[in-house]
């Protein structure tokens, strides 16, 4: 079988699974047509404000995909196929499942965030955890969803105009992206950003099959870790690619576009759609680290001269030429840039909750929003590859705790649980490995002893969920109300 067939068998995957998968999840939520979304119930004019079904499902998109289904696939490929399977099996039964839940959950609890969410579900100690938890996760997306496009620009333009000029301008439209309301500036510049997103997906994939067509996959063995450095491919894959197959980020996402829908139908097309959308990308991108360069040690060398950006720059010049490079990678701009300033918008609303202090006037979002970008500044000066890592590990332990609490929200209602509670299991036992086995930021124990512990503590987290998950959380609304 021709290797170009894995691809498109890939890409046909999830679609399929978007069809058949999204129905059985949708199912199983139950979303109520005449029930009134907050966009409806709670409008703002700020933050709840009805939008069309394709400007929701675009903005949310676009929201999710920052670096993530680039920067982690294209690290991803490093370890050969299995990151194809785990585009899309996570995407399909992890990834699009925990958007859908973290959406729709929000939809039920009135635009809630994350840490409210959660809060409901597994109570007020998880509830002031994930507060913590999730506006330290949004600021370190914001850095590293500022600094990424920041470099890549800079390799666009005149020496003048270097990486400090660019993350300077990036910081800037954060700052009034966070301020306005959403529909002002996001809802109308967000289609322009899309039709570069288009431009950049199609476009790779186009010139992949016809110039690269009989070298997809050169180096790719099935069954065989081709990591140059030999690093365990369980659980670090799995960390490393996050936004390609599954990520805890878009929870903290997911609430800005459950502020924005006009009715419950639309849940499986913007959340679990715009999940499967992203895979379709991370698909793209791991393909090119296995078909742009030879072997898996060029690829390496590239990521380590330059980040994975520098791998975009040169194979999207390379594949498409000038022009189309130059759009090519200003379509890889956008991403972290459409994802940055939703994670400093969302940082800002869940500080907001947390204090109760009410975002409807300027003065007092900016109260929260100049500290916020401060940090955000102080932590742009840290090493890029050190942000990244605990990026990663956070971002799957967030993913884990918003499908725990998803568990326990069908669990209470008599639901099917196990959609949520399988992923949920997964992706705990390789958040708890990658913590225990990371030499650098994590407790350096071996391997073996690591897979071994992380496989028990996830096994503990289902156990204690099966005994305690179907229990009232005190001051959380009627599970039959919601």
């Amino acid at each position: 079988m021709p290797r170009y067939l894995w691809f498109i068998i890939a890409a046909a995957g999830l679609l399929v699974g978007y069809f058949i998968y999204g129905k059985i999840v949708e199912k199983v939520f139950e979303p109520d047509l005449n029930r009134k979304t907050p966009a409806i119930e709670l409008a703002d004019g700020v933050d709840y404000v009805t939008m069309p079904k394709w400007k929701v499902w675009l903005i949310q998109l676009l929201n999710i995909a920052g670096v993530g289904p680039v920067f982690g696939p294209i690290m991803g490929a490093l370890y050969g196929p299995t990151a194809l399977l785990w585009i899309v099996f996570g995407s399909i039964f992890a990834g699009a499942v925990h958007d859908y839940f973290s959406g729709m959950m929000s939809v039920r609890y009135k635009g809630a965030n994350v840490p409210d969410i959660v809060g409901y579900s597994m109570g007020n100690v998880a509830k002031q955890i994930m507060r913590i938890f999730a506006t330290l996760l949004l600021l370190l997306v914001g850095v590293v969803f500022a600094t990424a496009p920041a470099g890549l620009l800079a390799k666009l333009t005149p020496e003048s105009l270097d990486f400090t000029f660019w993350l300077a301008v990036i910081f800037l439209y954060y700052f009034i992206a966070t301020l306005v309301p959403i529909d002002k500036l996001i809802g109308r510049i967000y289609p322009f950003f899309g039709a570069l997103l288009i431009i950049m997906a199609v476009g790779i994939t186009f010139t992949l099959f016809t110039d690269k067509g009989g070298e997809f996959y050169s180096w790719a063995e099935w069954g065989v870790n081709q990591h140059p450095q030999d690093l365990p491919l369980w659980p670090l894959m799995f960390i490393t690619i996050a936004c390609g197959a599954l990520s805890g980020f878009h929870a903290t996402q997911s609430p800005l576009m459950a502020r924005c829908m006009a009715n419950e139908k639309e849940g499986r097309f913007v959340f679990y759609g715009a999940m499967i959308a992203e895979g379709f990308i991370g698909l793209v991108w791991a393909t090119v680290g296995m078909t742009f360069y030879p072997d898996p040690t060029s690829l390496m060398e590239t990521i380590n001269a330059g980040t994975a950006s520098a791998v975009v720059y040169d194979s999207s010049i390379a594949l498409m030429g000038t022009f189309g490079g130059v759009l090519a990678i200003l379509g890889v701009i956008v991403l972290p840039v459409t994802s940055g300033d939703t994670a400093f918008r969302a940082a800002r609303l869940t500080i907001a909750d947390t204090l109760k202090i009410n975002q409807s006037k300027p003065a007092k979002r900016l109260i929260i929003a100049v500290p916020v970008f401060a940090i955000g500044i102080a932590l742009s000066q840290i090493d890029f590859n050190i942000i990244w890592r605990y990026f990663g590990w956070s971002n799957q332990t967030l993913a884990a705790i918003m499908l725990w609490a998803a568990s326990c929200y069908l669990y209470r209602k008599g639901k099917c649980h196990w959609v949520c509670t399988i992923p949920a299991t997964f992706i705990s036992a390789a958040s708890f490995t990658y913590i225990i086995y990371e030499p650098n930021m994590g407790f350096g124990v071996n391997i073996g002893m690591s897979n071994t512990i992380g496989a028990v503590l996830a096994i503990v987290c289902l156990v204690a969920f099966l005994v305690l998950g179907r229990k009232p959380v005190a001051g959380a609304p009627d599970i039959n109300d919601v």
